[in-house]
């Protein structure tokens, strides 16, 4: 598995572990949440993105330190051309998302609702990435 593949990884795993029970809470019980101007909710979206953020730091450090120095070579055609495809895929997912919680959305929903959905696309975009990514490589590899 390529240095970069372990990065996708470790980026896929940061996400499921802290947005997932984020995600999961929220559509759960979205009753709690008071209006818009109540900062609460904002601040456990900051919770999950900081354990999000310890979470990749404390794997690129591991990866870091557990790799040489030769499995980390600089960008190739092959890497430029997975991280293009990647970002591609990535940005109509965000553009899609985007237009639903900007233009259908407020006519059905409000408040906190409109802004975790806006959240969701944005992680949903950037699963996508990293996914593609990964795909990329596994492709490769057999």
């Amino acid at each position: 598995m390529s240095y970069r593949e372990k990065i996708a990884w470790l980026s896929l795993i940061a996400m499921a572990v802290a947005y997932g029970p984020y995600f999961m809470f929220v559509a759960r019980d979205p009753a709690p949440w008071e209006p818009l101007p109540h900062l609460h909710p904002l601040g456990l979206f900051a919770l999950v993105s900081i354990v999000r953020m310890l979470i990749l730091g404390a794997g690129y450090l591991y990866l870091r330190l557990g790799s040489p120095r030769e499995e980390r070579p600089p960008l190739d055609e092959r890497d430029r051309a997975i991280e293009h495809r990647s970002i591609s895929a990535a940005y109509y997912v965000l553009i899609a998302g985007m237009i639903l919680v900007g233009c259908f959305m407020p006519f059905s929903s409000t408040g906190w609702t409109i802004v975790n959905a806006a959240i969701f696309w944005i992680v949903a975009a950037e699963v996508v990435h990293y996914g593609v990514v990964v795909a990329s490589y596994r492709v490769q590899a057999s």
